[in-house]
């Protein structure tokens, strides 16, 4: 099957998927880079490795800055491969002020890895994006489904509450918290820990380490019966008792020291188990629709952004974005004149 022959592709292109296919790591380097700087080479990469894909178990990793989401990325991924499993890691780095690209941080603090075989880790600017990840994040998920890794680790940025999309584009979402980062509070918004299908206080050997675990328990103790997620979400108070007897998912709060790689052993167990759980009780379905829905809906945004700068002259927008600031149109009606425009020039 990896070895049929890609039509509509040039013979060059058609040579590096089936490379990719064959998982050669040189030749996903090279798609995974024209992945990330055309939108046109995505839509190729993926239009034709799609049918390959969809057997990679995808775990997000996000929390605040500090509390070692690549030390435990590390540290993981090391457990992992000693259980046989191919790894791709995605370390999602702040975009560079001056040069756009990633700062490879991650990449850095993951040179414990270099040199396994087993192991392909690509550092991905953000380049503005908002909620943690790249925007080509989900189509350089694909390219490492399709050349065959077993788990992809996919780590955000770490900017904080709002980085929830993460849990949109993984199965298994960590959340990673440390000591001493002000949690007591933290762990009572709405937000990114909200997301999480494992919790995970690193750091644990640190003073604190006890309060911050004890403010996670608090904080599943005051959602549903000690914390359960069902399809990817919190679930409601009426849904309490049914799903948590059926199939909903127990978040653990786990202690880890992901330098001495303490309590990673458990940590793995979880990863693994919480796989078995979604596929058991159907819910690996239910987030793979979920996902794909995100990411359509992503695309149909950018494409309509895009027919509305080449449909719409940048005077005419000029003109409707100086009338909102001087209040003599509201901005819905901007919206409406614009995708009007929009529409008169289809």
């Amino acid at each position: 099957m990896r070895s049929a022959p890609l039509f509509g592709v040039s013979s060059g292109v058609n040579e590096l998927l089936q490379k990719v296919l064959a998982g050669q790591p040189r030749a996903v380097a090279r798609l995974l880079t024209l992945v990330e700087n055309s939108e046109v080479e995505a839509q190729t990469a993926v239009s034709h490795l799609y049918p390959h894909t969809g057997n990679a178990h995808i775990i997000g990793i996000t929390g605040p800055p500090g509390a070692g989401k690549s030390s435990l990325v590390t540290a993981l991924a090391k457990t992992l491969r000693r259980q046989g499993f191919r790894l791709g890691i995605i370390a999602v780095d702040p975009s560079s002020p001056f040069t756009g690209g990633a700062l490879l941080g991650d990449r850095v603090r993951m040179r414990d890895l270099a040199g396994d075989r087993g192991v392909f880790i690509r550092s991905m600017a953000s380049r503005g994006s908002l909620g943690g990840l790249a925007r080509a994040t989900s189509a350089a998920i694909q390219v490492l489904d399709a050349a065959g890794y077993d788990k992809i680790l996919l780590e955000t940025v770490g900017a904080g509450q709002a980085e929830v999309d993460v849990a949109s584009a993984a199965h298994t979402t960590l959340v990673i918290e440390a000591p001493g980062m002000g949690d007591d509070v933290q762990s009572i918004k709405a937000g990114i820990l909200e997301i999480a299908d494992i919790l995970v206080v690193n750091k644990a050997d640190k003073p604190g380490a006890d309060h911050t675990v004890k403010s996670l328990e608090m904080m599943l103790h005051l959602g549903p019966l000690g914390g359960t997620r069902h399809h990817g979400r919190v679930l409601a108070a009426p849904q309490m008792v049914a799903e948590k007897a059926k199939d909903a998912w127990q978040i653990p709060v786990l202690r880890t020291v992901a330098i001495t790689e303490g309590g990673i052993e458990l940590l793995a167990e979880r990863v693994v188990a919480h796989r078995a759980h979604l596929l058991a009780t159907g819910q690996w379905l239910a987030r793979e629709r979920a996902r794909s829905e995100r990411e359509v809906e992503r695309l149909l945004q950018d494409r309509l952004l895009a027919r509305l700068q080449t449909a719409v002259l940048p005077t005419e927008r000029e003109v409707l974005l100086t009338a909102v600031a001087q209040r003599q149109i509201d901005p819905y009606t901007a919206a409406d004149q614009l995708m009007a425009l929009v529409l008169k020039k289809r």
